[in-house]
């Protein structure tokens, strides 16, 4: 090699990428990276009533109302018994819902769906574990919505540690062969909540139908009223008639 194309290398910038990157480099990237956690719900199963949830979820999310109306319709079929896995992943757009329920309580979050379904169970599992610690005595008391929102700080302290899966923590977790998620169901939003949706229309038809044959029997009892009346009026006229030809007679002698 010539010393000119010696030097020509020697003088080659390096690739970017193999830089050593400053601090602020280092917590612009951390600031850019994907937030894998987008909502975190608690509610009581037998009356689908939420406990509590993350507070700050939802915030940069795009249509968060939207998957949060999905997150109660899923709950009120929960509390009708309609889906009795206790463990199950639920497609909704870019996004799964993974839930787990125990002791009659349901523990949901929504995460992208890059995002580990190993690390999201064990994330739920960890507030599991703190929730029935702390509240476990009044979770079947509780009267009012989110009556545990304080919880709030543990569900936030969890989901940091949850949140970089290239942690030594994380991947740690996700090694862990002890911990293993390949049976829980997956399945598509549309599947679950269609099956509320076709007993909601089924029940709200059977409740026309009994207020229809309700309306259908009074006015059955109306008509044979009726006609008993225009049956008898003639024969009481009759009666009353004669009565009070009796009673006269009986004042005037």
């Amino acid at each position: 090699m010539s010393r000119s194309d010696s030097e020509h290398c020697h003088h080659r910038p390096s690739d970017p990428s193999h830089q050593k990157r400053s601090p602020n480099d280092i917590n612009q990237l951390k600031r850019s990276k994907l937030k894998m956690v987008k909502l975190t719900l608690i509610a009581r199963v037998t009356d689908g009533l939420p406990l509590a949830e993350g507070l700050d979820d939802g915030r940069d999310l795009k249509d968060a109302e939207f998957y949060k109306q999905q997150v109660k319709a899923l709950f009120k079929n929960l509390s009708r018994g309609q889906n009795e896995a206790s463990r199950m992943s639920i497609e909704t757009g870019p996004y799964v819902f993974h839930y787990i329920i125990e002791g009659r309580v349901c523990y949901l979050t929504m995460c992208d769906r890059a995002y580990p379904k190993k690390l999201a169970f064990q994330y739920l599992e960890d507030l599991k574990n703190e929730f029935e610690r702390v509240n476990g005595a009044q979770i079947e008391t509780a009267a009012r919505p989110y009556a545990f929102i304080k919880f709030d700080t543990f569900i936030q302290k969890t989901k940091k540690l949850y949140q970089d899966t290239r942690t030594q923590r994380n991947i740690a977790k996700l090694n862990d062969e002890l911990y293993e998620v390949h049976q829980i169901m997956t399945r598509n939003v549309q599947e679950v909540l269609g099956v509320g949706e076709k007993l909601d229309q089924v029940s709200e038809m059977s409740s026309r139908l009994t207020s229809e044959s309700r309306i259908y029997a009074d006015k059955a009892r109306d008509l044979n009223r009726q006609a008993l009346i225009r049956k008898w009026a003639p024969v009481a006229i009759v009666f009353g008639v004669v009565f009070l030809l009796f009673w006269v007679k009986t004042k005037i002698w």
